[in-house]
């Protein structure tokens, strides 16, 4: 008979668009949560940048108060009716910590590392640098040159003594028959 032909009699053909639909809905959705996840955050970290800025500005006043303090002291330390009162301080406390280093103890912890034909010669009043740190000054000498250099490699190598620094060397002569050399090593001691 004859040819059917499809007709549609509405105004827009049927689409399947119900899952594209459901799955905006669903990313809309999601991307809703993340908005406002997201502008929590901010608002989260807004707040702590301005507790953090209170707190630097809290902190730098107090600094400024303890600047100006320590000002009205050195001021009160600079007049000249304290500076005998402030040298006098200061060489007490200077002798206080040379009093503490413990001379026996400096010896004992030479001995561990001194080899055996190293001598010592002489040993300077140890000095104090800024960080507490003692610097030994000493002398030592041996009939060879290569005692000297091992006891240098045991001091570098030694937990209680540090970096060493030769400062001068002396060949034998005939009024001295070692190898001399003058040595500064750091000594963690503590005071």
């Amino acid at each position: 008979m004859g040819v059917r032909a499809p007709i549609n009699l509405a105004s827009e053909p049927f689409r399947k668009d119900r899952a594209l639909t459901a799955a905006s809905y669903v990313l809309a959705g999601v991307l809703a949560v993340l908005l406002a996840f997201l502008s929590s955050l901010v608002m989260t970290q807004r707040n702590q940048a301005a507790g953090d800025r209170t707190e630097v500005a809290r902190l730098e006043t107090e600094l400024r108060k303890i600047q100006q303090e320590q000002a009205a002291v050195n001021a009160t330390l600079r007049k000249p009716e304290n500076a005998v009162v402030f040298e006098r301080n200061v060489l007490l406390n200077n002798l206080i910590e040379r009093k503490s280093i413990s001379w026996t103890r400096i010896f004992a912890d030479l001995e561990k590392v001194m080899p055996g034909n190293v001598r010592l010669i002489a040993v300077r009043l140890p000095q104090i640098n800024n960080q507490n740190r003692v610097l030994l000054d000493m002398t030592v000498g041996a009939s060879e040159q290569g005692p000297v250099l091992d006891l240098l490699k045991r001091l570098e190598s030694s937990p209680v003594f540090g970096a060493t620094t030769v400062h001068t060397f002396q060949p034998p002569s005939q009024n001295e028959p070692l190898y001399r050399y003058r040595v500064s090593v750091s000594y963690a001691q503590k005071l």
